[in-house]
């Protein structure tokens, strides 16, 4: 039965499928007169009164996608293809959804639109790299993951490497007695060679670290003389009855020792340990000022939240502190691990969003920014947890149950850039906030606009050897554009000085860069409406200018086409600056075909001349 509906549902709408009709009459001439504007109030009004079907659904996008309202124009796309099956319009519907930042949406439309036209190079290119687009760090694939060796069909968790020596949990010691929690034998800590070729090898217990019951995990000073680990509390004789079932129960504590030749020892247990409460999972900074922890001890927002604790000069220890609810919340934070620049902190949490169960997150510390999820393949629907990070061979570990047994992987970072904007007035060198921040790739897609922060500053993470350009735009300040070279890596630093509107106002003209068009069409594309808000914001502070669009073609196709299609150059350039709220009666438009061009290169033009001499221009008429 739910097969046979939706045939049926499927014949009924096709069967509504229609073109142009009295209905669309008013609207059809208002779109073929290039007056978009209009058009789209009028087959809204068919909207309104419910007599639209597939063909105003999709002039009513078409025309959105001329004056670029991207928004409105992915909206009707949207009802446009439930019944549309042309491929351009899967296309432009997915050029839509990627320029409001719908990444995989817009994905699975171009999909749609490969395979209908295999044979188109833009389907062809997207086929060879579908997500070449990068996301923001909590969406992006920061790392390559895989499965490492050293794991074993019991659980294995905390590694962390230090030198080349790889420290890891493990419950595979099947001589010891099993925990009624898994029926897996109690956990020790082990030790194994990191090799030159990326082996783990040689694992074996750390006996001067392990008690009867579980250890671990561990964490190590930079001299290598002094490790904190996790041990049950039992180590200390501290535990509580449950006499009713005949029980001991412990809790997990943190414990100091220190190196003795080749082992460990002076083993004690941190002051503010608890038989009220689980102290674990510690980090220590790399300075050796602070150590980090998970426990359920008072003041926790959740069940277990991370803690920190500042180790004195003298040895001894502060009062520990919560991290508060940027890191904290309702449910399960565990699994510390504070990197080498002492600030960047990764932890485990069941609380916040992510895929399910516990995932990975990453925060800074220092400027009170958001924890942000690590994303996939770190994280999936299952348990990932226990992330550490070697700087100096560049190599991360964590652990998951994703194949059903906590298992250890490595995790390699794909290489990736921060570009750091800092916004500014060229003038006066003052900062800039709120002001609107663009990166897009060298294809010209928007990946995301930001608004600058109370800094002038807006942080993207991009990818490597790959150029992209920084757009900047704020009222009362000529919006501009700024490179970013193709980088191996790390940081990059762009100053976004942009100067006063006035500046590109003279008594004849406003000086823009020029309006290109693709070759032969005449739809605003993203990088013209770039500029065109330029135009837009200086005739909203000039309240008497009226500005005359001229538009240029090059000089390829016959002069009668040339001065048809640079006439509907102009009409779409009028529209979008009357689409952003200006009268009118203060702008107007004309083509002018090759007959002016700005480089007089006649038969030998080369494709870069050919696109200057597609262009706008703007008048001062009045």
């Amino acid at each position: 039965m739910k097969n046979l509906y939706i045939v049926l549902s499927f014949v009924i709408v096709s069967a509504a499928l229609s073109a142009q009709n009295k209905d669309t009459e008013k609207a059809d001439k208002l779109v073929n007169r290039y007056e978009y504007v209009d058009a789209a109030k009028e087959y809204l009004k068919l909207v309104e009164k419910g007599k639209a079907d597939p063909y105003v659904y999709k002039q009513l996008a078409d025309t959105y996608y001329n004056m670029f309202n991207t928004a409105e124009a992915a909206k009707w796309y949207a009802k446009a293809v439930e019944t549309d099956q042309e491929a351009e319009t899967y296309y432009r519907y997915a050029q839509m959804l990627k320029s409001n930042g719908k990444y995989e949406e817009s994905n699975k439309q171009m999909q749609k639109f490969a395979a209908l036209s295999p044979n188109d190079q833009r389907a062809k290119t997207f086929k060879e790299n579908p997500n070449y687009i990068p996301r923001l760090l909590d969406k992006q694939k920061l790392y390559d993951v895989k499965s490492l060796d050293i794991s074993s069909d019991k659980s294995e968790f905390g590694g962390v490497l230090y030198d080349n020596a790889f420290y890891f949990t493990s419950a595979r010691n099947t001589a010891r007695k099993d925990y009624g929690w898994n029926d897996e034998p109690f956990l020790d800590i082990y030790k194994a060679d990191y090799n030159i070729d990326g082996t783990i090898t040689n694992a074996a217990t750390v006996n001067s670290l392990n008690s009867p019951r579980h250890d671990g995990p561990l964490t190590m000073s930079s001299d290598g003389n002094v490790v904190y680990f996790s041990g049950d509390s039992f180590r200390e004789k501290s535990f509580e009855r449950d006499r009713k079932n005949k029980l001991k129960l412990g809790r997990n504590n943190l414990f100091k020792a220190t190196r003795d030749g080749g082992g460990w020892s002076n083993i004690t247990s941190l002051p503010f340990n608890s038989k009220e409460y689980s102290t674990s999972n510690p980090s220590l900074s790399r300075d050796g000022k602070t150590l980090y922890f998970s426990s359920d001890m008072p003041g926790s927002i959740g069940g277990v939240d991370i803690w920190k604790v500042a180790i004195n000069a003298d040895g001894g220890y502060g009062t520990p502190e919560n991290l508060g609810k940027k890191v904290n919340t309702e449910g399960t934070e565990s699994f510390p691990f504070i990197a080498d620049d002492n600030s960047t902190l990764y932890f485990a949490s069941s609380g916040k969003q992510g895929f399910g169960g516990l995932d990975v997150y990453k925060i800074d510390l220092s400027n009170g920014s958001e924890a942000t999820n690590l994303g996939k393949p770190v994280n999936t629907e299952k348990d990932d947890f226990s992330f550490t990070f070697n700087k100096a061979k560049n190599l991360g570990f964590f652990s998951t149950n994703r194949n059903g047994n906590d298992d250890i992987f490595g995790a390699m970072p794909i290489c990736g850039v921060d570009v750091f904007t800092i916004v500014t007035d060229a003038k006066t060198g003052a900062i800039l906030s709120n002001a609107s921040v663009a990166i897009v790739d060298d294809k010209k897609n928007v990946i995301s606009t930001e608004m600058s922060n109370t800094k002038g500053e807006v942080t993207y993470r991009v990818e490597c050897d790959k150029s992209y350009n920084i757009q900047a735009a704020k009222d009362g300040y000529e919006s501009n554009t700024f490179p970013v070279a193709a980088n191996k890596g790390g940081q990059v630093k762009v100053d976004a000085a942009l100067q006063p509107i006035e500046n590109i106002i003279t008594e004849n003209e406003i000086l823009l860069k020029p309006i290109y068009f693709e070759f032969d069409r005449s739809n605003i594309t993203q990088e013209g409406a770039f500029e065109l808000d330029k135009v837009v914001q200086v005739m909203k502070n000039n309240k008497n200018l009226v500005i005359l669009a001229k538009a240029h073609t090059d000089n390829r196709g016959s002069d009668s086409y040339n001065l048809s299609l640079s006439d509907r150059r102009a009409k779409s350039t009028v529209q979008y600056v009357i689409s952003k709220g200006i009268s009118a009666s203060r702008i107007s438009g004309k083509g002018f075909g090759e007959t002016e061009p700005k480089v007089d290169c006649k038969e030998n033009c080369t494709e870069e001349q050919h696109a200057q001499n597609r262009r706008s221009e703007f008048l001062i008429v009045k």
